[in-house]
């Protein structure tokens, strides 16, 4: 495994960030504990999470599996930096109680405890914003998150889906403040969805984030859909079903999956690949069902791609340019 800074931080972390979203919902807790040893075993340090993973009624559920799993002990904990988030609203049943959700500093306070008791640990090493919150200012989410570090409940803070002139917006504040200020940027970012290199990935650099895409893969449709599709092997579905209507993007993934057969490269892990060459990009979140899955992630930070496929993969898949240069003369 290869391993690189976490930003401006002094944290060393691996270039494949285990994302455990499948915990619960289609992983069961045996198999979602072996795949996490197994993520441990290959080098991979970082695990990302959030309070709401698990989803509706069972949400708080894959926190809860992780939990079980460090409870097992073998160092697993201290080998392991753990990023979780906290937006979402984790009310019980019933009519969605106020105060429960979004970046309040009552709720911060209210969901990291409540993390803590699910992951069973006394601190997270990145606490992450899981959506920009309109309604309450950075002076009261900085002063709530002050109290947690001081108290050694978490250790740094982290965003997640912010545009870019929030997270200017944030640091900025937390300069001014003496604070450290975000470490990283978790934001949706792949070959097919290039948006992030016009304002979010260019911010995150300029103020020293790392950057964690999710979605790698574009929901499978970076994966070599259309092969598993013609051979009867899986049937695209969600993101990449959706995509897949149009004829344009058929076509597109069509021209993707054809460069990489002739180079004989597997399309998830040339998607990998790419990402791990490009400028500010600490690693991507893989979140595999099965050890399978794992295995092929783990080829991807050893692939090295040819200029001739760089350079095809840009033809197939044109980013956007710089801002202003995208929008402006």
């Amino acid at each position: 495994m290869k391993y690189t800074q976490l930003g401006r931080t002094g944290l060393k972390v691996s270039r494949l960030v285990l994302g455990t979203m499948n915990f619960g919902p289609q992983t069961d807790e045996a198999d979602s504990h072996a795949i996490m040893d197994a993520a441990q075993a290959s080098g991979i340090n970082y695990f990302d999470t959030a309070n709401v993973y698990g989803w509706g009624e069972n949400k708080g559920r894959t926190e809860e599996i992780i939990g079980t799993w460090f409870a097992k002990g073998g160092e697993r904990r201290d080998k392991t930096v753990l990023a979780t988030k906290v937006f979402g609203n984790m009310g019980g049943e019933g009519p969605v109680w106020p105060n429960h959700d979004r970046l309040s500093a009552v709720n911060i306070r209210r969901a990291v405890d409540a993390s803590l008791k699910r992951l069973q640990t006394d601190y997270i090493d990145v606490y992450q914003f899981h959506h920009i919150d309109r309604r309450t200012p950075f002076e009261e989410i900085w002063q709530a998150i002050d109290v947690l570090i001081q108290q050694g409940k978490i250790l740094y803070a982290g965003s997640s889906n912010f545009p870019g002139y929030k997270i200017a917006q944030a640091n900025e504040l937390a300069k001014a403040h003496g604070r450290v200020g975000l470490v990283s940027e978790q934001c949706l970012y792949n070959l097919a969805e290039r948006r992030a290199e016009m304002e979010v990935i260019p911010a995150a650099q300029d103020y020293g984030l790392g950057v964690i895409p999710w979605s790698p893969l574009h929901g499978g449709l970076l994966g070599g859909v259309l092969k598993k599709e013609s051979e009867g092997k899986r049937r695209s579905q969600g993101r990449s079903a959706s995509a897949l209507e149009n004829t344009k993007v058929r076509e597109q993934v069509q021209r993707y999956e054809d460069l990489l057969d002739k180079h004989g490269i597997e399309p998830g892990e040339a998607a990998l690949a790419w990402l791990l060459t490009r400028p500010g990009i600490t690693g991507p979140i893989v979140g595999p069902r099965t050890q399978e899955q794992l295995d092929s992630a783990l080829r991807a930070v050893e692939l090295e791609l040819s200029e001739e496929v760089r350079s095809g993969l840009d033809e197939i898949f044109p980013g956007p340019g710089p801002s202003p240069e995208a929008f402006a003369w």
